[in-house]
């Protein structure tokens, strides 16, 4: 299934869907079928319109962002807070070392800063090597370098080393959960991600606190035209797009019983 997931992301991503709709247009004029061809490619071109001149990707992913909110203070006490992976650049430091973060940062730096005011907290962080190779070292293994430079003791520290979706999270988070005999912990990752994560952990009967961050919109973008971020705008529609399609074939495969 981890494989499967990978290559439909592969062909279904935007830029992906965007360039084979040019290269199909390319074979219907080979092939001398004109109209085919002038069809598909303008279809291409409006597709890559919407991806890179217009709001569409922000605000879908707002969407999701906006579905859990943030509770509007911290809590009185933490015993336990489990940090979802996906927030490292893994090809990096694996083979230089150190600690190098991707966009999903606050992740980390929100654990960290939860982790210097309640001293007594456990924190559990979940995530090992998503790649196709399987060769890198992990985000729960790069994460005790982080913690470590900022005082945060070892025995303060869980590890789950091993998953390589948000299923996977789930299902080895619960094992070590009941192993350590934990409950009510904060779940932090990534707002836009938080709908498919509380969902799995409700499917898991996990009772946790979600506490979203990584905010990526303003929560208050309307559909428009936007030519002044193209890339940006192409990569808002991809994250977007990603997380909704996970949320569906979750909730099509039985792994989550709603859409939160």
């Amino acid at each position: 299934m981890f494989l499967f997931s990978k290559i439909v992301w592969l062909i279904a991503q935007p830029l992906s869907v965007a360039f084979l709709l040019a290269a199909i247009a390319a074979l219907f004029g080979f092939l001398g079928w004109r109209r085919l061809s002038a069809f598909t490619a303008l279809l291409d071109a409006l597709l890559l319109f919407v991806i890179l001149y217009t709001t569409a990707g922000t605000v879908a992913l707002q969407a999701l962002e906006n579905r859990i909110a943030k509770p509007a203070g911290d809590p009185k006490e933490i015993s336990c807070m489990i940090v979802l992976g996906g927030a490292f650049e893994n090809e990096v430091t694996s083979v230089r070392g150190g600690v190098e973060f991707n966009q999903a940062a606050d992740r980390f730096v929100e654990a960290l800063r939860l982790a210097l005011r309640y001293p007594q907290s456990r924190i559990l962080v979940s995530g090992g090597d998503g790649s196709f190779s399987g060769t890198y070292e992990g985000e729960a293994a790069a994460s005790q370098r982080f913690f470590a430079e900022f005082g945060i003791g070892r025995e303060r520290m869980i590890e789950e080393n091993r998953s390589r979706t948000t299923y996977e999270n789930t299902i080895n988070t619960a094992e070590l959960l009941k192993a350590d005999n934990l409950r009510d912990c904060l779940l932090i990752t990534s707002a836009f991600h938080m709908p498919r994560s509380i969902a799995l952990f409700e499917k898991a009967g996990i009772a946790v606190t979600p506490w979203p961050v990584d905010y990526r919109t303003n929560g208050r973008t309307v559909l428009r035209f936007d030519f002044t971020q193209p890339a940006l705008n192409a990569q808002q529609t991809a994250t977007a797009l990603r997380e909704w399609l996970g949320l569906f074939g979750y909730r099509l495969t039985g792994r989550i019983d709603r859409i939160p």
